[in-house]
């Protein structure tokens, strides 16, 4: 697993560490997770990582309640001031994980921090969380990097693999993957 400082580390170099609200390349990948959802509201979801609240905003367009996280205490209080309606806490995955059942989790660009026990529980609360109805989503970057445990083709190889959920969108690109799963 990453070391939690390293993302301490960014948040205090930089409001915006990975430049979510200025990269072409961050509003696309967005917008192409949003249109990748069902067509329908969502009345509750979690958004685990959520750092400065990017796609967070995205998401309260298409959702009731939307209760999102961060593992960084700086990320989650940018996010909380950009967005003051939304419900933010402080907490990393697989530990930090809010009470009741979603229609929608959002794993994007979280998963290949984490180690292989701590990736295989956040996929079992993920399902578990899930409503009858409701969807999974996982983005993520493909390339490898220092900090990763793993690239973003094992996590969603991970994804696909976990017992029942079933792939309902895939869209792939040079750089990123975008995964849309349901319930079987």
């Amino acid at each position: 697993m990453t070391a939690p400082e390293y993302f301490e580390q960014m948040y205090a170099a930089s409001s915006d560490p990975w430049h979510l609200t200025k990269r072409s390349y961050e509003r696309r990948k967005y917008e192409l997770t949003i249109a990748s959802l069902p067509d329908r509201e969502f009345k509750r979801v979690y958004e685990p990582a959520c750092s400065v609240g990017v796609l967070t905003e995205l998401l309260v367009a298409r959702c009731g309640t939307v209760i999102a996280s961060d593992s960084v205490p700086r990320a989650v209080e940018i996010a909380r001031h950009r967005l003051p309606d939304v419900e933010f806490f402080e907490g990393a995955l697989p530990e930090a994980w809010p009470d009741g059942t979603f229609d929608l989790v959002v794993l994007s660009e979280i998963m290949y921090f984490l180690s292989t026990a701590d990736r295989a529980a956040t996929i079992d609360r993920a399902r578990a969380a899930l409503d009858p109805e409701g969807v999974l989503v996982s983005v993520n970057w493909r390339h490898d990097f220092a900090e990763a445990e793993c690239d973003g083709d094992q996590v969603q190889r991970e994804l696909h693999a976990a017992p029942g959920l079933e792939r309902l969108v895939w869209h792939e690109e040079r750089d990123f993957t975008i995964a849309v799963l349901g319930r079987e």
